[in-house]
């Protein structure tokens, strides 16, 4: 290559630069490291935080657990398969795997339903809608604006050209809590589900209790939109919730 483009060494290529521009020496970085060097150094880092921030942040910002035993299962070949979930052939081990995690959510929850066909909670929660007004026979929502606003943006468009009126309830700046007074004002008798997260978008554990009573007291449902902690028994749904919505799964 040097040949053909009339160079006698590869310096040549740099040779319209000023030499004090010019690195001579090895780059001022750490030499490479192994594997297992670089998880105990990212398990340091984390350690040192760990006592520094809670749990729940806000924003989706909270605690992710996965236990182990997820590597051995995904790699089993009745589970690893090359379809996707949208085919319904019973012989997936996608469809397989989302069979026994139903059947651990009610058993983890008490729920008598569990349903796996959503991927996350922006999904879910209109799905949970649904269900609560296929329940009520009733078309209106009210959802709290402490709900993660993605959440609430896939339920205007699951609710926009169906003309299922959603009425956003507001909260106190204070507390960070659903304001109880501005729901009160956003039911009606055609309200089908009040809808909230806790923890909520800012962090905050909601007053369901309170919550389900004014939404039962109008003839309407709780839907109650968690986090993974539910799911992994870390987090007990309320009692009062009529519905549960959260990622990968709504249950009643």
């Amino acid at each position: 290559m040097l040949d053909t483009i009339g160079a006698s060494a590869l310096e040549d290529l740099y040779a319209h630069l000023p030499e004090d521009v010019r690195l001579r020496g090895a780059l001022n970085i750490p030499s490479g490291k192994s594997e297992y060097e670089i998880v105990d150094y990212f398990r340091q880092r984390g350690g040192e935080n760990a006592n520094e921030h809670a749990n729940f942040l806000g924003a989706g910002v909270y605690h992710h657990y996965r236990p182990v035993l997820v590597d051995a299962i995904v790699s089993r070949g009745e589970f690893l398969t090359a379809y996707t979930p949208y085919q319904a052939e019973i012989s997936q081990g996608t469809l397989t795997a989302i069979f026994e995690f139903q059947t651990m959510i009610c058993q983890l929850t008490g729920m008598d339903v569990a349903n796996a066909s959503m991927y996350d909670g922006s999904t879910a929660v209109p799905e949970a809608a649904m269900m609560a007004m296929r329940i009520t026979g009733r078309e209106g929502l009210a959802v709290a604006r402490t709900v993660h606003p993605e959440y609430r943006e896939v339920l205007r468009t699951y609710t926009r050209h169906q003309g299922i009126p959603v009425a956003e309830f507001e909260y106190d700046v204070q507390s960070g809590q659903a304001d109880l007074e501005s729901l009160e004002q956003a039911l009606n008798e055609n309200t089908a589900a009040v809808i909230i997260q806790s923890p909520n978008f800012f962090g905050i554990v909601e007053n369901a209790k309170q919550i389900a009573d004014l939404a039962h007291a109008h003839g309407a449902l709780l839907v109650f939109v968690f986090a993974e902690a539910v799911s992994l028994g870390l987090l007990e749904p309320p009692r009062d919730a009529d519905i549960v919505a959260g990622e990968l799964q709504s249950f009643a």
